[in-house]
């Protein structure tokens, strides 16, 4: 029998490609493990890309505000983590539970868990938006703004944390649809949410045809929007009969025994990614207070930038996260073993890649979002420290994400705790305060801390418990 020549391999490749993007049902829990993690991964990886677009696109126009403009949008974002960390939890429970269902071939059941986690997302999202339009001025001043930085982006504050509700709804549905394998659906949402940012952008904030000029609201409107309409073609999709999920309205009666059971996944998750968005919250304070306007600016264009190419990685993680989840629906262990093992190769290899791209060119990457001097020097150093880590980020990003989609979301937490809490910041206030290297202390941390996470989540996931988590 020959073996397929390095052409036929390609074209194979290339066919999954095509498949991944246009969709279709397919069964994760047969066949070739590879084509399982390409159909998969692809519309994942395009997906979050364009989620960190958002970031990108956001900062490269404000960039053009000046740095007081940069400081709020990047202080803002530091909180809104917290927004995203409570998505993030909601979207792994929903994802794990409606895996596992779909694995053992319940759909409506894995309907019926999608609809109580959209119930749970509305009932946080109302305490959210209330608390961030009250209190957006305190906010800004508990994370270290400068009076006149707070005077120019109390409204943009207001804005982005009122409609936390569309952050919310866009990643949790999102969740839903990658649980249930249908990955392109998610894509789709943010091609579309971020179609509309990247249109709406500088129109809002310049006043390009019948726009009216706005400056920083501009970009928080238009954020706001893109995200929303995404949500409403999430719900076309969900509602439609449009998918592998079909949310029927006697699916929001209130079952407390399934908003329990998402409950207990979700609230350890939450705190774990709380864990890793609040210590880098406590990074971009200690950067503000040590080297200033300047330096806090860098670093927010390099945090950026270092989104948008971790997100992408994310997106191979959350087909890992997919994998598992239905595998054991489907009994078979081994099989989500072994694809998560095959993923974190993939995502280590993608990952040195960006590695050597930060190295070698932060510099020119940092120029392209601000031409001030200082701000470039800050941004070029904490994309070059942070940047050496990224093969250890994929590789733990991949661990972490195949714990949670076994359900399994407390030993992760545990590790971000040591891991973020009792490592990485007095690691970064070691450095900077007691050894004075400046803010260069707070990079440098990073991708230690980082390490160290990668390896521990390693061990705990060749020890296989989560094989037994039931959901």
């Amino acid at each position: 029998m020959t073996q397929p020549t390095y052409k036929n391999k390609l074209s194979h490749f290339f066919a999954l490609v095509k498949q991944s993007i246009r969709g279709g049902e397919y069964d994760y829990t047969q066949g070739s493990i590879r084509s399982a993690i390409v159909l998969l991964a692809i519309p994942m990886i395009l997906e979050l890309s364009l989620e960190s677009v958002f970031a990108v696109v956001d900062m490269f126009f404000v960039g053009k505000l000046g740095s007081n403009a940069i400081q709020t949008v990047g202080l803002t974002e530091s909180v809104i983590t917290i927004v995203y960390t409570i998505a993030i939890g909601l979207s792994t429970a929903a994802t794990a539970v409606v895996a596992r269902r779909v694995g053992e071939k319940n759909i409506p059941a894995a309907s019926h868990a999608g609809a109580q986690a959209i119930l749970i997302a509305l009932v946080v999202t109302v305490v959210i938006s209330i608390t961030g339009v009250i209190f957006a001025r305190d906010i800004l001043q508990l994370m270290k703004a400068d009076p006149e930085v707070i005077a120019h982006g109390k409204t943009f504050t207001q804005i982005m944390l009122g409609g936390s509700v569309v952050i919310l709804l866009l990643f949790l549905i999102n969740g839903i649809f990658r649980g249930a394998g249908d990955a392109v659906t998610a894509m789709r949402s943010l091609w579309i949410a971020s179609g509309i940012n990247i249109f709406l952008c500088p129109m809002l904030i310049n006043g390009y045809g019948p726009f009216p000029e706005m400056g920083l609201e501009g970009a928080a409107i238009a954020t706001t929007i893109g995200r929303g309409v995404g949500v409403l073609y999430q719900c076309y999709c969900l509602f439609g009969k449009k998918g592998i999920i079909t949310i029927k309205t006697s699916h929001f009666k209130w079952d407390w025994p399934i908003v329990k059971s998402l409950l207990n996944i979700s609230w350890p998750a939450i705190f774990q990614f709380f864990m890793a968005s609040g210590s880098w919250i406590i990074l971009a304070r200690l950067v503000a207070e040590t080297g200033g306007k300047d330096a806090s600016a860098g670093y927010q264009i390099a945090i950026r930038n270092v989104v948008f190419f971790i997100l992408p990685a994310w997106g191979l993680s959350n087909a890992a996260a997919a994998l598992v989840g239905q595998n054991l629906g489907a009994k078979q262990p081994d099989r989500a073993e072994k694809s998560v093992l095959l993923t974190t190769k993939y995502n280590a290899i993608f990952m040195s890649f960006v590695m050597l791209l930060f190295v070698l060119f932060a510099e020119p990457i940092i120029s392209l979002f601000s031409s001030n001097p200082d701000v470039i020097r800050y941004g070029a150093q904490s994309l070059q420290i942070i940047g050496t880590g990224y093969v250890f980020y994929g590789i733990g990003m991949v661990m972490i994400q195949a714990l949670n989609g076994a359900g399994d979301t407390r030993t992760p937490t545990w590790i971000n705790f040591f891991g973020f809490w009792l490592f990485q910041i007095p690691l970064a206030y070691l450095l900077v305060k007691v050894f004075k290297i400046g803010v260069a202390g707070a990079f440098i941390a990073i991708p230690v801390a980082e390490t160290a996470l990668a390896i521990a989540a390693f061990y705990y996931f060749k020890k296989g418990k989560w094989k037994e988590v039931k959901v």
